[in-house]
């Protein structure tokens, strides 16, 4: 990564968006129907390489099974409104009708009114267990240790520990440290951890024994952090040092895998295909979802840091539908910017470029073509 002076005391390091970059093709194209889009993340195998975001406008146990008779690995927020409220429809109908300048204040009275319920906790996970397919749930570092364990015992296959940044040892004077080394070994179910955005901090969180980490911190279309905290990840390089991280790991443990899942920015059909293209193994989307007319929010979309009680970090969007979940992934679309058939558009560029399968695409030249 090369480093400029953005003054006399201070430098920097060029990093690239997925806007800045495009795949280019090679001598060889392919049928469509030839291509293979599955990926797996320890004993579980999935037919796309794509996770339903951890976020209420777009997982709940309804659309969880849905999603995952799609070929997609969705997870449940267990912080969210379906472990707060025995039914949270009506509350899902206040926050998609109330007006802007009112619907952050309308999002925290919402979750602050309503703790987390253990009861509700195992509930959902006994739901999403009917629903068939893999059982996700995911939890924020702060509230990992108070509902991980009770979410294991519920059943859950596989739990998602998710904020803005997580390191290896969250460090807290109100007690004491989550070790994440400690804390995944005891769980016995498969972990996936993130976000981390460079080289060394992806390399400390495969060292706790993560089955996955996740790049970037999430909630591209609903975040505001940038404007917030000054923070932002420039998602291509982000995924491609992290990626790095995971061949040198591969090797220092002697053939341990972790999966590079990119989170945040992947907001239509062509950022999936560089999400892969750049190192990921498979992407979590949220906005692409929300605007199914089958989803939670059902075009409306929020994520977990607008609600922060004292710093919030996001925003309610009103995106608006474009089709169902099934139309969302598999088509057919009816428009022209990559928000429908998102894995048709997967196997297609995989396809032009002549690869048949995600670990192959992995490999294709990426060149830099700023947005213009």
């Amino acid at each position: 990564m090369t480093s400029i002076e953005i003054g006399r005391g201070k430098r920097g390091r060029t990093a690239y968006s997925f806007d800045d970059i495009a795949v280019a093709p090679s001598r060889r194209t392919r049928n469509p129907d030839e291509v293979s889009t599955e990926w797996r993340i320890d004993a579980y195998r999935f037919a796309t390489p794509v996770i339903a975001a951890p976020m209420d406008s777009v997982v709940s146990p309804d659309s969880a099974a849905e999603l995952s008779r799609l070929g997609v690995l969705a997870v449940l927020n267990l912080e969210g409104l379906w472990t707060r409220y025995s039914d949270p429809q009506s509350l899902l109908d206040a926050i998609g009708d109330v007006s802007e300048s009112e619907a952050i204040a309308q999002l925290q009275r919402i979750y602050a009114q309503a703790p987390v319920d253990p009861d509700l906790v195992a509930e959902r996970v006994a739901q999403l267990r009917e629903g068939g397919g893999t059982v996700a749930v995911a939890v924020s570092p702060q509230r990992a240790a108070a509902l991980a364990p009770a979410a294991v015992a519920a059943g859950v296959d596989l739990l998602v520990i998710r904020g803005t940044t997580v390191s290896a040892e969250h460090v807290s004077g109100d007690g004491e440290p989550l070790n994440l080394k400690t804390f995944i070994y005891d769980l016995d179910v498969p972990v996936i951890v993130g976000g981390c955005s460079t080289y060394q901090a992806a390399l400390h969180l495969m060292r706790t024994g993560a089955a996955g980490v996740l790049v970037g911190f999430g909630g591209g279309a609903a975040h505001t952090t940038s404007d917030v905290l000054g923070i932002r990840v420039p998602m291509a390089t982000a995924v491609a040092e992290v990626a790095e991280a995971r061949r040198d790991y591969l090797d220092e443990s002697q053939g341990r895998y972790v999966h590079v899942i990119a989170d945040g920015s992947v907001g239509s059909s062509g950022d999936l295909v560089k999400a892969i293209a750049c190192g990921a193994d498979a992407a979590m989307i949220g906005s692409v979802f929300a605007r199914a007319t089958d989803s939670p929010g059902r075009g409306v979309h929020w994520g977990a840091e607008a609600w922060h009680p004292t710093l919030p970090r996001g925003e309610r969007k009103v995106l608006g539908t474009v089709g169902t979940l099934a139309e969302i992934l598999h088509g057919p679309s009816h428009t022209a910017d990559g928000s429908a058939n998102i894995v048709g558009a997967l196997r297609k560029a995989m396809a032009t470029t002549g690869y048949s399968d995600l670990k192959e695409f992995q490999r294709i030249e990426v060149i830099t073509a700023p947005a213009e």
